[in-house]
């Protein structure tokens, strides 16, 4: 990405992906007993951006930071929920995609943050139904198209309107000169199941696939008449909601406005302080501990609400990620640390795995797992400074083992003042990778030995010499070297090529198997960077440029 393309992301109003309810454009959110309706009506001038109309259920990025609120929403403030129906309140369209004239004005960068960010709420969606007893319905009743048909995708089951014109279709093939890459392709292949040669023509025709043929595909899960379709879905939705465990008389917990105070150089929370270093191109993330005690009866934690500690750094964790990844572009080094008293956090800890069957703590738990997954695949150097104060134990151990290099102070001159980093239960798969793996067991490639030493270290201080030794840390400078070696690594890192470095930490961090997840970063990152990239697709006679103008695109036929 050239400077130019940033300085002019940066002259564009900041991002803010804070909203509610009364502030939607784009989603109606309405309630029924155990099924909440979600109701894509997209308002044609309601861009992020200016300069392009959202026709047909075209989305942008702004109706994808509402549907993630909403969504978050429903899983907090409604614990009688069970049944998510995602459906249009349009004529004749359910969804047409991402908006092709908003793709066609966006820098590389942008497309690329916006693509995550949708994929990491699609993915949002199957990880609420793998783990919180939320089921979702996509009632497709009009034409479903591209990333409007990857959301229905990410949906536990498809019903298509069978009204002879409605259909599902991934058209970005042959008509955008681009790749159906944010969960489409690889949706249709593992978790549907289609069949290739099948799926090789689905993603080549425009029109799509519509009626029996859809089903037959397994492209959808039912076809059903017109006539027949309200009343089948709200049937099926009921039974899906006889599937969860999610409480029918629990009082919800309100989603208060995340507070934060914006600085030049930087952004301030309760939980969670990040500091900008312009010139050396680097963000200071620093995670504090619990200064007060935190509740842990259940019904006390529920009375506590937003401010209960471990949901309230959730969500402000959550917030400055997704802020300093589509505001900050040129800050590629993020330097995690944390301060505070590690009996707090262990504390902390242990009540999560003590009430982690309670539908609002198993709320706050994938509000976390979520979370850090969003560091794992953030394009940014990632490396943990363990100093003195620092509070790298359970939950905040997390940060040493998401990044790419972690370096541990060691103070043989004064061992009272050494840090340490200490290991609670949570390490060890409460907060899974997109790969399923714990990130422990991702960094010893599941090998017996060193993960049976790590856990034999739970609730016990390592310092660094033993944290080197055990795998733990990526090395362990004395206080003489700490400020050289730490200034030169930074120099260092921030000298080399972004895109190289983009490639080589994607690669590296998700070492453990595949999944469907992984699967779908991966290509993200690989296909779509590089398609979005060529001549055929953003040149002057790309596919994607012209579409809409009168004029057919020119390939390059060269196959590269």
């Amino acid at each position: 990405m050239s400077s130019a393309m940033s300085s002019a992301d940066a002259a564009v109003a900041r991002v803010d992906y804070r909203t509610d309810p009364s502030q939607y454009k784009h989603w109606k959110l309405s309630f029924n007993g155990p099924v909440a309706t979600l109701g894509i009506d997209i308002a044609e001038d309601g861009g992020i951006r200016d300069g392009y109309k959202l026709k047909l259920n075209s989305y942008d990025l702004g109706v994808d930071i509402e549907l993630h609120d909403a969504l978050q929403r429903i899983r907090f403030e409604h614990p009688e929920v069970r049944t998510v129906v995602l459906t249009s309140l349009k004529d004749r369209v359910f969804c047409s995609g991402a908006n092709i004239f908003m793709l066609g004005l966006s820098s590389h960068a942008w497309k690329v943050n916006f693509c995550k960010f949708t994929n990491e709420t699609r993915n949002g969606i199957e990880d609420s139904s793998r783990h919180s007893g939320l089921k979702f319905l996509a009632a497709v009743n009009g034409a479903c198209a591209g990333g409007g048909y990857e959301l229905a995708l990410a949906c536990d089951e498809i019903y298509l309107v069978d009204d002879r014109s409605s259909s599902v279709a991934l058209p970005e093939v042959p008509l955008l000169g681009v790749l159906p890459g944010t969960g489409g392709l690889t949706r249709v292949t593992d978790k549907r199941k289609v069949r290739h040669d099948r799926a090789d023509i689905f993603c080549t025709l425009v029109e799509g696939i519509r009626g029996a043929r859809a089903k037959e595909w397994r492209l959808v899960d039912e076809v059903v008449k017109p006539n027949q379709f309200e009343q089948t879905i709200s049937a099926r939705a009921l039974e899906l909601a006889q599937q969860s465990d999610r409480p029918a008389d629990a009082k919800g917990v309100a989603l208060t406005r995340i507070e934060r105070t914006e600085r030049e150089d930087g952004l301030t929370y309760v939980t969670l302080d990040v500091t900008i270093d312009r010139a050396k191109r680097t963000a200071t993330f620093t995670a504090k501990a619990p200064t007060t005690d935190q509740p842990t009866d259940i019904e006390a934690i529920v009375a506590k609400g937003t401010n209960w500690w471990p949901l309230q750094f959730a969500r402000e964790l959550d917030d400055a990620i997704l802020s300093m990844r589509t505001n900050e572009l040129e800050i590629g080094t993020w330097i995690l640390k944390t301060e505070g008293d590690a009996r707090a956090v262990l504390a902390a800890d242990a009540t999560l795995l003590q009430h982690k069957d309670h539908w609002f703590v198993r709320e706050t738990i994938g509000l976390l797992r979520r979370t850090l997954a969003r560091i794992d695949v953030s394009s940014r150097s990632l490396f943990a400074l363990i100093e003195p104060g620092s509070c790298f134990a359970g939950t905040f151990a997390e940060f040493a083992f998401a990044a790419d290099r972690t370096y541990m102070a060691a103070l043989p001159a004064n061992e009272d003042e050494e840090p340490a980093i200490t290991l609670s239960e949570v390490n060890f798969g409460l907060y899974p990778m997109v790969t399923h793996q714990s990130r422990l067991a991702r960094r010893f490639y599941e090998e017996a030995e060193p993960l049976d030493a790590a856990r034999a270290k739970i609730g016990q201080p390592v310092k660094a010499v033993e944290a080197e030794r055990l795998g733990l840390v990526t090395a362990s400078p004395d206080d003489i070297d700490w400020a050289d070696e730490i200034r030169i690594a930074l120099e260092e890192r921030a000298a080399m090529s972004p895109d190289a470095l983009t490639g080589m930490e994607a690669n590296l961090r998700f070492n453990g198997p595949e999944t469907m997840e992984s699967r779908i970063f991966g290509r993200l990152t690989a296909w779509q960077n590089w398609i979005f990239n060529r001549p055929n697709a953003v040149g002057e006679k790309g596919a994607l440029k012209v579409y809409g103008k009168g004029s057919k695109a020119q390939f390059d036929v060269s196959r590269v």
